[in-house]
């Protein structure tokens, strides 16, 4: 077997259709090959290290995440992804831990989020992305207190996910209140479940 079909065995077994510079590397086969596919039009660069095949469904979101996987997707973009919004985000928006930094992170089309390390990770959770592959975003309480921090999410938005929620057989105003707590917003959110609930 060629170094070549090495690879694409790998990027048969890929989720997305993806491989990375390290796969190929821990693999035990030199870089120079993904230049070698990107030439011959059988994979593309997405990113530092990341490339996909040309004939692979590109899912955004599974990629995002991958070329920035400190980026945990949240607050109308989580809404959407756990069915709380029906109107897709016309830019993605991505929470990073403060101090996290990427030249090219400020190229994207991406809403840039930053939290103190120790709420950077509590309410996330893996989901499946639109097209099947995993992703990590924020839980639904997380989100909903997240959207409720500051003043950029859009009043509509926020009324919908927030009836949905209320009516939710999933629904855990617990954890809810407990998030609340630790992100400061407890009164607003008291404010919405008064009135839903």
């Amino acid at each position: 077997m060629t170094n070549i079909e090495k690879i694409k065995e790998l990027l048969e077994v890929s989720p997305g259709g993806t491989i990375t510079a390290k796969q190929v590397t821990e693999a035990g086969l030199h870089r120079s090959i993904l230049q070698e596919l990107v030439d011959n039009g059988e994979i593309y660069r997405f990113g530092r290290g990341l490339y996909v095949r040309n004939d692979a469904w590109e899912d955004d979101f599974y990629l995002l995440q991958l070329k920035y996987s400190r980026g945990i997707y949240s607050h109308e973009t989580a809404l959407y992804l756990l069915g709380y919004s029906d109107r897709t985000p016309a830019q993605y928006t991505m929470t990073f831990p403060k101090g996290y930094n990427s030249l090219s992170l400020k190229k994207e089309r991406i809403n840039i989020r930053r939290v103190v390390p120790e709420n950077y990770s509590f309410g996330a959770i893996e989901i499946q992305s639109p097209c099947g592959n995993p992703i990590l975003v924020y839980d639904c309480e997380r989100t909903l207190c997240d959207i409720l921090r500051g003043n950029g999410s859009d009043i509509q938005i926020v009324g919908v996910a927030m009836k949905k929620y209320a009516s939710s057989k999933e629904k855990d105003i617990h954890k809810l209140m407990q998030y609340a707590e630790k992100l400061r917003v407890k009164p607003k959110v008291l404010r919405y479940m008064e009135v839903l609930l």
